[in-house]
């Protein structure tokens, strides 16, 4: 761990404070940031594009700004699959090297609206797939920092910005969030606008933040999101939360070791609040086949004609995802769309009674080594419903971070960042990695 007074240790919301005082200013954050960047990204590689000159013209030209929106001078680290209109866009593939979009995507436009801007393009895998890209986690860089949002995670967790925008189609948000040691916030489906990011599933791609806080996670959230969605400021709980607990999935093998550190945060968590032991009953055991059906049929016609003209150029593991999607029928597909439907219906039942349902947001800690970016299954759940998930750091296993996933019905994602506040402050996690 590292500890400093640098403005890059601050989080968000304390940085906008400094600012809103004259304490410090955009550029002042931005040049701390930017020595945080130089010390620490060789060993990490968070960035696909980053100008310091870039970034040096943006925070001053916010500091000569007219005061006024919720992310004054704030610079975030915005995925690679996000088109930004004055940086590449490259979707993590030499496809589409050097490729400048002529817009910014919808929620990017809204990050500007609201007086932050773009501090570089982070790491993403290929296409937002599985396929590890260059990023290393910051916490050990012999370990996966988790994908596909590798470098907004990374770029987080290592102080280069205080916040950054990432995607999540299955786990992207979560899992690299749980791997590197801070909140990841995964909104409800559809409540941040996906236009101007490479679409892989129509139906789950979902983009979400990545901070040092909830309340910064909740913040940028609020910027992206569509009016009266998300509120900027987190309202505090009257009383302890009503949570569930779900120990593990049944479609996946959990790590003894990373569970005992989640058991040992939930019942610290049970010292205060209501703490209910909860099951996935059987017809739903296998509900992560149906996100699979629905993702892959969707991605491969996604993504038919870019495999059409560049089989050669994607991975071997995109194209197996995409072959095995198109052999998905139109009658499958709609079979598994109605599943959704039953689950969703099922599942905001099951979570009516809780403040949030606590879970791992992955089976252990990130893997060793960069062959993998890790089992995404822990988010599988959520995301084939679209519940809003917040992913905490619950603490440490060795050198590396253990992540504890809240998640609430779709719709109840102030709900969610109320009792993710409450339970940041149950389980105090410190420090850069």
């Amino acid at each position: 761990m590292t500890t400093t007074a640098s403005p890059s240790a601050l989080t968000m919301m304390e940085a906008l404070a400094a600012m809103a005082t004259g304490r410090l200013t955009a550029l002042g954050l931005a040049e701390a940031q930017l020595a945080r960047v130089a010390a620490t990204d060789a060993a990490i590689a968070a960035w696909e594009t980053l100008d310091p000159a870039h970034v040096r013209a943006e925070a001053a030209r916010c500091d000569d700004a007219p005061p006024g929106g919720l992310l004054p001078g704030i610079g975030v680290g915005v995925k690679d699959i996000v088109a930004t209109r004055d940086l590449p866009t490259t979707m993590g593939s030499p496809i589409h090297a050097g490729q400048r979009p002529a817009a910014d995507a919808a929620c990017v436009a809204r990050l500007r609206a609201a007086g932050g801007y773009v501090f570089g393009k982070t790491v993403t895998t290929p296409f937002a797939f599985m396929d590890p890209g260059k990023t290393r986690n910051p916490w050990d860089p012999a370990h996966s920092p988790g994908g596909s949002s590798s470098g907004s995670a990374a770029a987080v967790a290592a102080g280069h910005v205080c916040a950054a925008i990432g995607t999540q189609t299955n786990g992207s948000v979560i899992r690299p969030a749980a791997y590197c040691g801070v909140v990841g916030f995964k909104p409800t489906v559809d409540v941040i606008p996906t236009t101007g990011v490479h679409p892989f599933s129509a139906r789950f791609d979902t983009v979400g933040t990545f901070a040092r806080s909830v309340a910064d996670a909740g913040r940028l959230a609020s910027v992206l999101a569509d009016p009266d969605t998300i509120a900027p400021d987190i309202a505090p709980l009257a009383q302890p939360p009503r949570l569930a607990y779900l120990a593990q999935f049944p479609w996946t093998q959990h790590e003894r070791a990373a569970s005992a550190v989640i058991d040992a945060a939930v019942a610290r968590l049970g010292g205060r609040a209501s703490v209910t032991p909860v099951a996935i009953d059987a017809p739903w055991r296998e509900a992560n086949r149906v996100l699979r059906t629905i993702m892959l049929y969707e991605g491969a016609r996604a993504l038919a004609e870019l495999q059409e003209r560049e089989r050669a150029r994607l991975t071997p593991a995109l194209n197996a995802a995409l072959d095995e999607g198109r052999t998905i029928d139109a009658a499958a597909y709609a079979d598994a769309m109605a599943a959704r439907e039953r689950a969703l219906g099922y599942f905001t039942r099951w979570a009516d009674g809780f403040d949030a349902v606590l879970s791992p947001s992955a089976p252990g800690v990130a893997p060793h080594g960069l062959a993998t970016t890790g089992d995404p299954s822990c988010c599988t759940l959520w995301s084939l419903v679209g519940f809003p998930a917040v992913n905490l750091p619950a603490g440490m296993l060795g050198t590396l971070p253990v992540g504890l996933q809240l998640a609430a019905p779709q719709g109840r994602d102030d709900r969610l960042l109320s009792v993710a506040a409450w339970c940041e402050r149950e389980l105090p996690f410190a420090g850069l990695a």
